[in-house]
């Protein structure tokens, strides 16, 4: 199966097309393309290449992204969202921990549903936020270069999982752009080295990447420009951040404040001056600043190498802990490996360039600047997808996506277009409803976000699920694609081990033009197709929690007031009337956020009666 380039204005075959390299990053962003065989970022007139993955939602309704919205970091902290990135597929559990360190409001809706920031009267997924930032820089090539920018690579930390990805492919469809392939960050840096692009070439390379939400380190073995991941391992959550979290306590311990008491202004004055503080202690030994507070008082705060190396230390202690997971993973040692590439803007830090080298026992590269050397990798890898490099191979790819039907119609991607063959991936998936002892699988091929739009290739049922409640048993659906193009399907009970498969063969029947038209059609209506889902997916979401919260009614009546249960029913009623009529997705995620704020006290309270009940009559130290 062959990879196919399109014309989207006029569905012909067409190779001249633009195709760029994006680094979405935590704190930085950028887009490259190829010019004269080199890459190069591309930077808007008068504007630098590097563009601050910040966005800020002004009370008018205008968006500012950028560099821009630096100084509104202090002036309306609650209206303006950093680190993005570090809530791409996550929930409010998984990020829990950090939320005294963002100044906007990340909603806790007691799920495992992706979280929702709040701005203002309105809610935004991570997809949405990052879909804004790919935007600005579509827009700013696109200026640039005059021409129309739509097709692109983007590049993700190795140590992504399937829900980081698909919700970074979401983002770039809602940004209007074609995402050819999702990159991991160290094949692009390795490719901005020129490791790789040479036939006949064979190295064993690390690639350490701290950058400013994410660290991870990839071991790749590259042969005649096939890049193999041998290991990889790191952190989704450890980066530049953290060592600018470390040095913000340090210096409310000077000023003798706690960072959760702090108000959202001075937070960030603090967080910002952190990173000043890192940037400037990276060519110099000492760093002093006089804070003005809103009291009155000037108070001097002060740190030195010394000092950030300190702090630093146990950030950078876990990185090496990563690294030598990962050489043991790999089955390699440290002398094994013959190059060391340093990635993310944390690496210029002298004392990680110097443990770095002490571990691996080598001077790693850092020639090119590390903000960069993704985002031209990146560029390099859309050079290859152009079909500009002939000396190089393109393994076989599938031409279009495959995944299953999810509730409400929605199509799940479990293989994206584009995947080199032969692959498999799986996702795991769960029950809707209390007892359901079955689920229908039902496999479809295409770009569109309806299954209804997309081309049914099978369907089976999974049987025989032991009953329990929703939500509890775990069903890994795993799509095995081989070299000959047959894509095996297989359904799996984790807990029970009931499982059954199909195979089909997703090509069949299908003409290169046929193919054409359903990619073309993926993209005119990504934008639309992907506001719908959100939509349905807002939908879905408000009827589970209606359903959880009539049950929780019906269990727990006796523990709440009759006022209670009253106002609890009246936001149940509320929210069921809002999904029956069709609202719109704001409208329902405002009315679930007013839902779960009057009940959770209530669960609360539930929670803690069962526990001093089951308590009653236990001494210290008894067990049953």
């Amino acid at each position: 199966m062959a990879r196919i380039a399109i014309d989207i204005s006029g569905g012909d075959l067409k190779q001249e097309n633009v195709i760029v390299g994006i680094d979405l990053g935590t704190t930085n962003s950028l887009i490259a393309r190829m010019v004269d065989g080199q890459a190069q970022c591309i930077a808007d007139h008068g504007k630098e290449v590097i563009v601050p993955s910040l966005i800020h939602f002004a009370p008018s309704g205008e968006v500012i992204v950028g560099e821009e919205a630096r100084p509104l970091l202090t002036r309306q902290p609650e209206r303006t969202v950093y680190s993005a990135k570090r809530l791409m597929g996550k929930s409010y559990h998984d990020v829990q921990a950090h939320t005294p360190y963002f100044s906007y409001r990340i909603l806790d809706d007691g799920t495992d549903s992706l979280v929702k920031v709040q701005i203002g009267g309105r809610y935004y997924s991570p997809v949405e936020l990052s879909a804004l930032i790919l935007k600005e820089l579509k827009a700013r090539a696109e200026h640039r270069l005059k021409t129309e920018v739509r097709q692109v690579v983007i590049t993700v930390p190795a140590y992504f999982n399937d829900a980081q990805r698909q919700a970074t492919r979401d983002a770039g469809k809602l940004a209007g752009l074609d995402v050819l392939r999702i990159v991991n960050e160290p094949t692009a840096a390795a490719l901005a080295y020129g490791i790789g692009t040479q036939a006949q070439e064979s190295r064993t390379v690390t690639v350490y990447d701290l950058g400013g939400g994410t660290f991870d380190v990839t071991i790749l073995q590259i042969t005649d420009g096939i890049f193999e991941v041998l290991a990889t391992h790191g952190d989704t959550y450890l980066g530049g951040d953290d060592i600018d979290r470390a040095l913000l306590q340090e210096f409310a311990r000077q000023l003798v404040v706690a960072p959760d008491q702090m108000e959202a202004t001075l937070m960030q004055n603090l967080r910002l001056l952190a990173e000043e503080a890192k940037k400037h202690l990276t060519n110099h030994e000492t760093f002093a600043h006089t804070l003005p507070m809103s009291d009155g008082r000037q108070v001097r705060l002060q740190a030195d190498r010394t000092l950030l190396n300190t702090l630093a230390q146990p950030l950078v202690d876990r990185t090496l802990e990563s690294c030598r997971q990962a050489l043991a993973d790999a089955q390699l040692t440290p002398a094994q490996i013959e190059e060391v590439i340093l990635v993310g803007g944390s690496t210029r830090m002298p004392y990680v360039q110097q443990q770095v080298a002490a571990f691996f026992g080598r001077t790693p590269k850092c020639d090119i600047n590390p903000d960069e050397v993704v985002a031209l990798g990146a560029a390099v890898q859309a050079d290859i997808l152009a079909g500009n490099r002939k000396d190089l191979l393109l393994l076989d790819v599938t031409p279009l996506s495959l995944g299953v039907e999810t509730a409400g119609g929605l199509m799940d991607v479990i293989i994206p277009r584009n995947s080199k063959i032969p692959t498999a991936l799986a996702k795991q998936y769960t029950t809707q409803r209390d007892g359901q002892t079955g689920m229908r699988i039902t496999v479809y091929q295409g770009e569109r976000e309806l299954v209804a739009e997309n081309r049914k290739l099978a369907e089976f049922e999974l049987k025989g699920i032991p009953a329990m409640p929703a939500g509890l048993p775990k069903v890994e659906i795993r799509f095995l694609l081989d070299a000959d193009g047959i894509l095996r399907v297989s359904a799996r009970e984790l807990r029970s081990e009931v499982a059954a498969e199909i195979e089909v063969k997703p090509q069949y029947g299908l003409t290169d033009s046929e193919v054409e038209q359903m990619l073309l059609a993926g993209f005119t209506h990504a934008k639309a197709d992907v506001e719908t889902r959100l939509h349905i997916e807002a939908q879905e979401e408000a009827r589970q929690l209606i359903y959880q919260a009539e049950r929780f009614l019906e269990k727990h009546a006796s523990a709440l007031t009759e006022t209670e249960r009253a106002q609890m029913q009246a936001e149940v009623d509320k929210l069921r009337q809002l999904v029956d009529s069709g609202a719109d997705k704001q409208s329902l995620h405002a009315a679930m956020d007013a839902l779960d704020t009057l009940s959770r006290p209530f669960a609360q309270r539930v929670m803690e009666d069962a526990l001093r009940q089951a308590m009653v009559g236990k001494g210290v130290g008894e067990v049953e």
